[in-house]
């Protein structure tokens, strides 16, 4: 964006912009509308332009080429002005005793022609080039009248462009109103403290704007604008109200008057080769045509246009059939619309022969008519081939339907009209006198007199008008600007297929009040036309944006599990609570599902049918030691032990069922305590076994014949129900004081939630296995000790045997047991439950099995005494 200092200095130096307004200064033929008053002021207007025809050649020339189009709307204003002075000169009440006047100038559209006029204006002589450039404002001001001898104007009414607003306010310092200049910049007193204006800042209408933007969605948007301080401030400011709103601009293009027909070009390439469907134009209405034009060329007619004042309410484009399938459906904002009283029968009145001094009408009439009024001809005929033949005499606008005398909609004509009654209530108090009944102007009043208006003096009442306008409106500066008001049009088909300008809301300075229903939309229906870069992520799912590109762009990624987003556009994913988790869409949460091992699962069942199995098997092995009781394979080490060890196991078995199903908390406490002891009982009758078989062999010894006494049937017995009352009064315990209760284990991260029996007390657990720990490493240790005892059946090999794999199954189960999720701590634990088991059963009695049912012959005595 480029600063205003840098705008102005390139648009000119002082010197070299007198240089080029002095080089066709006192030109006869330039065109002015002059009223003589007491006091006059000064009127500043783009009447005519340079044709495309010329401007396509302008940049290649060292001279700007002379004005010869003539533009009706600002006509208009000039007659605006025109009437507003007469109808206060017709008000007893307002500027009583004082005739007010007026000298209005063209400017063309140029800088320094406008400078030129302003110099002239305020000189009070369209003859004096001397002015100082290096004198302060008012200096210079005061000079210039001095030198022309003449009258100056105290006040303009101008500029008509923002960038010739603050130029005229810088170089030249004239206390004006402008109609149109719209910059913001233009609303700080201290740099432009002698600027006044009845158009609101581009600050409201940019906001509005980018409000609409935001509120139809349009986050991918285009824009084109006036190359100078109009255009750049106003884009300033909209993306300003954009930011951190979701709306991106894909590009930004500009265009300038001297250049229009190769910007115009470019600004339609671009608009063609982009993918945004919304256009944002900020320039004048005769370049936003040109564009349009290019477009039309180009067949590009499915673009929405937002339309900024300047050319929102333009007839010339709205009846151009050439380009209303382009601008079909413009949404614009449109300075607010009023109308003045008698207005339009003034226009209809105007006519050469009433006003011969008048040469905006004498062209007016040569355009219109075709004929020349009178027998004077301005310059700029003289450039013609031919002249027009004389009129008739009975041209008129009376009863003629012209854009020029319809006032149904005065927009910028009103503005100039409040300029000039601010203007008038201005003069009425500073020329008032306080506490004199003497009206302003009588010679004997000690008052300003209308012949000698200070600027600086009339700057100070022009702050403080606050007036009620003819039309019962209220009017007053708020700094240099007034009120924010604005109309939001809409450019809707007509059956002729032309296109009708709407009224569908209006913007009350920050607020944005729309009628939806009543738009009527670039594709012809009522349906919002999206412009996207990226389409709004849907729920489930968040933004992730795209590397090295704009906002709006970005890609939509699913939320993980556990996380949900249950809304349009979501830019980050939220976390269920911890008893809740995502549904499939992940939009919701939902609650946990209850998970435990249950008999109706796979893996429930096939447990269970492991553990019946085992229970099955040690029960037929029950069954068929009980019916060879009396072989010796079954007496061998005390038969008793064997059916214990057999009981035990088959507790085993099922205590594993105990594990399966939903924790409650008598299951809870009751298969840790199921578990605990039925496994101590198991590895206490091995360990008894395994002292005895140390102890028959050891008896065999000289000397210690006496050692089997302490291992006979009722000491084994004994030290089978010993060993197993420890683990009883540590369940006890470990019950009693903090037991294991049932608990919904929430830190597994699933849809489901697991129930299961939680640890209150990890030293209880500890201890119960650890005690079983303990008497396996003995029973591993003494068994290890008496496997090479010299025996055909030594019993010693199948326990070590056994107790190796009954250690290593629960030394595997501590890592697995921690590490696994959720129900599978469980199914761990039963596993290892059945894995031992079956160990000992398959260790221990597969092989004397074998004998007693494959091997009769072996199950004798001898045999296995036999070394």
């Amino acid at each position: 964006m480029h600063s205003i200092g840098s705008i102005v200095g390139r648009q000119m130096g002082l010197e070299v912009t007198q240089a080029i307004a002095c080089s066709r200064w006192g030109a006869p033929a330039d065109k002015n509308l002059f009223q003589d008053g007491d006091v006059i002021i000064g009127g500043l207007f783009n009447v005519y332009y340079i044709p495309s025809a010329v401007e396509q050649v302008l940049t290649k020339m060292p001279h700007y080429q002379p004005c010869t189009g003539l533009d009706l709307e600002p006509l208009k204003y000039i007659y605006a002005m025109a009437f507003g002075v007469e109808e206060i000169n017709r008000n007893n009440t307002l500027l009583p005793g004082v005739k007010l006047g007026y000298r209005i100038l063209d400017s063309c559209s140029r800088y320094p022609w406008a400078l030129q006029g302003a110099l002239s204006l305020v000189g009070g002589d369209t003859h004096n080039c001397n002015l100082p450039t290096s004198m302060p404002h008012s200096a210079a001001y005061e000079q210039a009248g001095e030198a022309a001898g003449g009258q100056p104007v105290p006040l303009l009414i101008g500029a008509a462009s923002s960038t010739t607003g603050i130029m005229m306010s810088r170089i030249l310092g004239p206390l004006s109103i402008s109609y149109l200049a719209s910059c913001p910049c233009l609303s700080d007193r201290t740099k432009f403290p002698n600027f006044f204006r009845t158009i609101p800042s581009d600050i409201y209408q940019a906001r509005a704007m980018a409000r609409m933007a935001i509120r139809f969605h349009w986050t991918w948007m285009g824009a084109v604008i006036e190359n100078n301080d109009y255009g750049h401030l106003a884009i300033q400011v909209f993306q300003e109200q954009i930011e951190g709103k979701g709306v991106c601009l894909e590009f930004i293009e500009t265009v300038h008057r001297q250049t229009i027909v190769s910007d115009a070009r470019r600004a339609a390439l671009t608009i063609q080769a982009s993918t945004a469907r919304v256009i944002l134009i900020f320039c004048w209405y005769t370049d936003a045509k040109a564009v349009f034009l290019e477009l039309a060329k180009m067949n590009v007619t499915d673009r929405q246009f937002l339309a900024s004042e300047a050319w929102s309410t333009s007839d010339d484009l709205l009846q151009d059939l050439t380009i209303s399938k382009v601008v079909s459906g413009v949404l614009g904002v449109a300075i607010r619309s009023s109308t003045i009283p008698g207005f339009e029968n003034y226009l209809r009145s105007l006519h050469p022969s009433h006003r011969p001094d008048d040469e905006f009408l004498r062209e007016l009439w040569q355009k219109e008519f075709g004929c020349s009024p009178g027998s004077k001809r301005s310059q700029a005929g003289s450039l013609q081939k031919a002249s027009p033949p004389p009129c008739s005499g009975t041209e008129s606008l009376e009863g003629v339907q012209h854009p020029f005398t319809d006032t149904s909609q005065l927009r910028v004509a009103y503005n100039v009209y409040l300029a000039v009654y601010a203007a008038a209530h201005a003069l009425h108090s500073l020329l008032s006198c306080p506490n004199s009944d003497s009206p302003p102007g009588n010679k004997n009043s000690t008052c300003s007199s209308p012949k000698h208006i200070k600027p600086i003096e009339l700057l100070q009442h022009l702050n403080k008008v606050n007036i009620t306008t003819p039309q019962g409106e209220k009017f007053y500066f708020q700094g240099a600007d007034i009120s924010a008001t604005y109309d939001l049009v809409n450019w809707q088909n007509t059956p002729e297929g032309s296109l009708k300008l709407v009224l569908i809301g209006r913007v009350d300075g920050f607020d944005l009040h729309l009628n939806e229903s009543a738009i009527q939309w670039s594709t012809g229906s009522n349906q919002v036309p999206v412009s996207v870069c990226s389409e709004s992520c849907p729920p489930g799912t968040r933004k992730a944006n795209r590397k090295g590109e704009p906002l709006c762009c970005f890609d939509c990624i699913p939320c993980a599990e556990g996380e949900i987003s249950n809304k349009t556009g979501s830019l980050h994913c939220d976390r269920c609570p911890s008893e809740f988790w995502s549904n499939v869409e992940q939009t919701a949460c939902i609650p946990r599902q209850l998970d435990f091992l249950s008999f109706n699962e796979t893996l429930g069942i096939t447990l269970t049918a492991a553990a019946v199995s085992g229970v099955t098997v040690t029960t037929a092995v029950f069954v068929v030691f009980l019916y060879y009781r009396k072989t010796p394979v079954v007496r061998a080490n005390n038969s008793e032990l064997s059916f214990l060890l057999l009981l035990s196991l088959k507790l085993c078995f099922l205590c594993s069922l105990v594990f399966i199903g939903r924790p409650s908390v008598w299951s809870c406490r009751f298969q840790q305590a199921a578990f605990g002891i039925s496994f101590v009982l198991c590895v206490s009758c091995l360990l008894v076994k395994t002292l005895v078989v140390l102890a028959v062999f050891r008896s065999a010894r000289p000397g210690a014949e006496s050692l089997l006494k302490w291992f006979g049937p009722g000491q084994q017995r004994g030290s089978v129900c010993l060993f197993t009352c420890i683990q009883v009064i540590i369940c006890a315990a470990w019950l009693s004081l903090s037991p294991p209760v049932p608990r919904r284990d929430l830190g597994f991260q699933g849809s489901k939630v697991t129930l299961k029996c939680a640890m209150a007390s990890v030293v209880g657990f500890s201890l119960v296995l650890g005690y079983i720990g303990l008497l396996a490493c003995t029973c591993l240790l003494l068994a290890f000790l008496a496997r090479k005892l010299p025996d055909n059946f030594n019993e010693a090999k199948l326990i070590t045997f056994s107790m190796l794999i009954f250690c290593a199954v629960w030394v595997a189960f501590v890592p697995a047991y921690v590490s696994s999720p959720g129900k599978y701590v469980v199914a761990v634990e039963i596993f290892a439950i059945l894995a031992s088991s079956y160990g000992l059963l398959l260790c221990i009695f597969a092989p004397k099995c074998f004998i007693i049912l494959l091997r009769p012959e072996k199950n004798s005595k001898k045999h296995l005494m036999a070394r």
